[in-house]
């Protein structure tokens, strides 16, 4: 081959990169362009008053696109794929309990994003603030609003592979106390203290006593529901293959979600339910994966996230393993019922 052709033909190939380089870029542009304008056939999303307080109403992160995308928004919880009203209030995660939310936000910046939790008043109004090392996974708030707790991605950005490394920390939202990372806590195993440089926690949930909660331990390949005490900052091991746990309105049950065996590796977990008296497992009857952390809506109903055409809809299932599973709610996720 001549050092002409030679030429040409890098020449070709430099021109088809930038060919596919350009009409990527195009893509992505418009793509963002279409997210600003409301959806065909979306719920309809208006600006307005969005409390923490207000009796019976289900807030959520907006996922329809438009100009209210992200935005924490409010339905009444009898009829949560009515009009929305939105806040203004933009959120990756969130959650509420008694007036508190906890709000787990993306600060954009010249060259890379950066992550914060914002604590909320019944007004939306951001009562503290902390920096979050990593991308934004799960968040509660206990059932006093005492107390919220946020999980960040620090190294890796699935749940599903096993390269991947969590911080969870607690926030005291009376005091602004912070606990940055529950790896801070001793951990007993087996009736033993357990230590290992490996260890990672996510998905706190809360129990009402303001002491008590439980979370995901993950440690040489394995992952267990610990019950952890922040008043003498120790966590005890439970359970063996349960992540993302939310603790039932009565304190009886976990729901959480479950590697079954057989499964794909990037769509392992079905959900379960677990007695805390008995630990007898029940499984429900989603039989998609679910890579999320359960909302219970009352004793009898779970919550959940599913990838939808715009994100993420939601989903409910009875909690006793009857009955199917039920879309509730179109480009929504994260989402917290508030009132009696």
């Amino acid at each position: 081959m001549t050092l002409r052709s030679r030429v040409l033909i890098l020449v070709a190939a430099l021109a088809a990169l930038g060919a596919i380089a350009l009409a990527s870029v195009l893509h992505a542009s418009a793509r963002a362009e279409r997210r600003d304008h409301t959806q065909a056939g979306g719920p309809k999303v208006t600006s307005g008053t969005v409390t923490l307080t207000t009796p019976g109403n289900m807030i959520f992160r907006n996922m329809a696109w438009g100009p209210h995308r992200d935005e924490l928004t409010t339905t009444p919880a009898t009829d949560p794929a009515g009009p929305r009203t939105a806040s203004g209030v933009k959120c990756l995660r969130f959650y509420a309990a008694s007036g508190t939310g906890v709000c787990l936000q993306a600060v954009h910046g010249p060259v890379s994003d950066t992550y914060r939790a914002l604590i909320l008043d019944a007004k939306l109004r951001t009562r503290a603030h902390y920096d979050v090392p990593g991308i934004p996974s799960r968040a509660r708030v206990s059932p006093t609003g005492h107390y919220a707790a946020w999980t960040a991605f620090v190294g890796g950005d699935s749940y599903a592979g096993t390269n991947f490394s969590t911080r969870t920390a607690i926030a005291d939202t009376r005091t602004g106390r912070l606990i940055p990372s529950l790896e801070a806590f001793r951990i007993v195993r087996d009736g033993r203290s357990y230590q290992s440089a490996d260890v990672n926690f996510w998905g706190v949930t809360f129990a009402p006593d303001d002491d008590t909660f439980y979370a995901t331990l993950a440690t040489k390949g394995t992952t267990y529901l610990v019950r952890g005490s922040l008043r003498t900052r120790t966590v005890t091991t439970l359970h063996p293959n349960v992540e993302c746990p939310s603790l039932s309105p009565d304190g009886t049950r976990i729901a959480y979600k479950k590697r079954v065996k057989g499964l794909p590796k990037d769509s392992p977990w079905r959900l379960y339910v677990l007695d805390l008296r008995t630990m007898r497992e029940t499984p429900l009857a989603e039989s998609r994966s679910v890579d999320d952390q359960a909302v219970w809506k009352d004793a009898r109903t779970v919550v959940y996230a599913l990838p939808g055409d715009y994100g993420a809809d939601l989903y409910e299932v009875p909690a006793d393993g009857s009955g199917k599973p039920r879309r509730i709610s179109a480009s929504a996720v994260s989402p917290a019922y508030v009132g009696p």
